[in-house]
């Protein structure tokens, strides 16, 4: 039986985290014997590798995203996952769409499916902010840069998807700010795109 502080000290680190990576167990002084014992008891369950949270923690529909920050702590969740989580499309992703820089790795098999595009400077930290899901601190894009980035990668997911975007953010309330709109559209270069679609919506 494993030492009752070691599991205690497990559990602890789960909780406090929501989804705990390897070097959070090893930080706390926890052996992989432990979380495996953990695991196998049904006490713990294995979302990735070297990832684990309580196996009765509620389920969130947000927790890929939660899942997939963990996996890559760099990245940010946008595209067709950030208007999902800002209710801004009937679209439901099959993967978890995130932003990195130019230069960030991009995790091989992860255990949630990824669909990565690239972004810098300002195009990648403007128009974040972070949301606790699942314990787990994500950086989200606000729905403004949301719909913005939806018309730079108009190619990978579709116009129709970024318009439909588009015309819920401007159904949302309160009053939906269209300075934030245009800010976002010019740092992604895409005012010019976006434009007509906004004016015949105004």
């Amino acid at each position: 039986m494993e030492p009752t502080t070691h599991r205690q000290r497990a559990l602890e680190v789960v909780r406090h985290r929501g989804i705990a990576r390897g070097r959070d167990f090893d930080a706390a002084g926890i052996t992989r014997a432990t979380l495996q014992r953990l695991r196998d008891e049904g006490v713990l369950q294995q979302v990735g590798r070297g990832l684990y949270k309580l196996a009765d923690a509620e389920v969130d529909s947000a927790t890929s995203l939660a899942e997939a920050v963990r996996i890559q702590p760099r990245g940010v969740i946008c595209l067709l996952s950030a208007l999902q989580f800002h209710e801004l499309t009937t679209q439901t992703p099959h993967a978890v769409w995130m932003m990195l820089g130019q230069k960030d790795w991009a995790p091989v098999n992860p255990s949630v499916a990824l669909k990565i595009v690239r972004a810098s400077g300002e195009a990648l930290t403007a128009g974040v902010e972070t949301h606790v899901i699942d314990g787990v601190p994500v950086p989200i894009t606000v729905p403004a840069k949301t719909v913005a980035d939806c018309f730079k990668h108009r190619n990978k997911i579709g116009i129709d998807v970024a318009v439909e975007a588009l015309r819920d953010f401007m159904k949302s309330r309160p009053r939906p700010d269209l300075n934030a709109i245009y800010r976002y559209a010019q740092l992604d270069r895409v005012q010019s795109v976006i434009r007509p679609y906004l004016e015949a919506m105004t």
